[in-house]
């Protein structure tokens, strides 16, 4: 019998400064190359968190909340963004996306390069230039 996966919908901060907007949202449990980040061409920021480490061997679960993974959200952005030059961390089980605002929504797709044991992030200078 094969278990179900339940996709979590997970709850998240969005704030606007003059030149950007971020989001952050709890992603606890995985690890960097488990996360994908994703702005699409109708301003939509999409985060998936793929589902890791099932519980093995277990006799009798007897509370089952929550797992690690199977996380998805899907949000409307407020105002159109270069996703190109987002940056995107994850560290401490929680995805902070920065989104420079644009004139005109310019879609991607980012993955996070693993930077230490759980800790990740995508880094495209969002509005800030290179040194």
């Amino acid at each position: 019998m094969q278990e179900s996966v339940k996709v979590q919908q997970i709850p998240v901060k969005m704030y606007r400064a003059a030149e950007r907007l971020t989001v952050a949202a709890p992603m606890p449990g995985l690890l960097p190359e488990d996360i994908v980040v994703e702005v699409n061409s109708d301003s939509h920021l999409l985060l998936r968190g793929e589902l890791r480490g099932m519980l093995k061997d277990i006799k009798e679960l007897l509370v089952d909340e929550w797992s690690v993974g199977g996380y998805y959200r899907e949000l409307a952005l407020p105002d159109s963004v270069d996703a190109e030059r987002a940056n995107v961390t994850y560290r401490n089980g929680v995805v902070v996306v920065a989104l420079p605002i644009s004139t005109r929504t310019i879609p991607a797709i980012l993955t996070l390069e693993k930077v230490g044991m759980d800790h990740g992030e995508y880094v495209g200078n969002a509005g800030h230039t290179q040194i």
